[in-house]
């Protein structure tokens, strides 16, 4: 059996929005109260609306300390009213997911949009390159991502993504599973030898 991972932070990819289903929220809030609960940190995006403003609120009510990380030209966009824990401001997305990169040692991506799955593939392209083997996971609420699931899947078997790295995404439908495995996740090695996420 593996021996569980040192995690200290978690950071989490999701969306600025709500979305039409309640489940969404009620699960990223779920997502941070475990994460406080476990003792960890959490990082996120730094907005405080949607599902960002969910795991992070929850996370910070249970005592998480809470690291924002967002660009200027957003700040106004996703902060509305009081921020959340300690907000670090850069000035672009790369920099934010870098630094977002830096600061964990474990991602979850819960529901979002463009700028949700442009993370989530940024930070696994990154795997495949060598610059970290930090796991990666999903919290998949109410089957929000079985059609992504299947579509790399098919990359997969058309031979556009190597067969090892058919498990590299940890899946769960519940905050603690997923927090769980991701403990004890090894993640893919990669053949590549490249550059640090602050570099790259």
């Amino acid at each position: 059996m593996s021996k569980p991972r040192r995690i200290e932070r978690i950071c989490v990819f999701c969306g600025s929005s709500a979305g039409v289903d309640e489940q969404y929220s009620r699960l990223a809030a779920d997502l941070g109260t475990e994460i406080a609960g476990r003792g960890y940190e959490l990082v996120y995006g730094g907005g405080n609306l949607g599902l960002m403003g969910a795991v992070s609120r929850a996370a910070y009510n249970g005592g998480a300390k809470v690291y924002g990380i967002i660009p200027g030209p957003l700040a106004a966009k996703e902060i509305a009213g009081e921020t959340i824990g300690t907000i670090e401001v850069v000035e672009t997305m790369h920099q934010r997911k870098a630094r977002m990169a830096e600061l964990a040692d474990a991602f979850v991506t819960l529901p979002g949009g463009i700028g949700t799955l442009e993370e989530l593939f940024e930070t696994i392209s990154w795997i495949q390159l060598g610059i970290h083997s930090k796991p990666m996971g999903m919290l998949n609420v109410c089957g929000f991502f079985d059609s992504l699931l299947q579509l790399l899947a098919h990359q997969i078997d058309q031979g556009f993504i190597a067969a090892r790295y058919r498990g590299l995404l940890v899946v769960e439908e519940e905050p603690g599973a997923l927090i769980d495995r991701l403990l004890l996740h090894e993640t893919p090695k990669s053949s590549v030898r490249w550059i640090t996420p602050a570099q790259a």
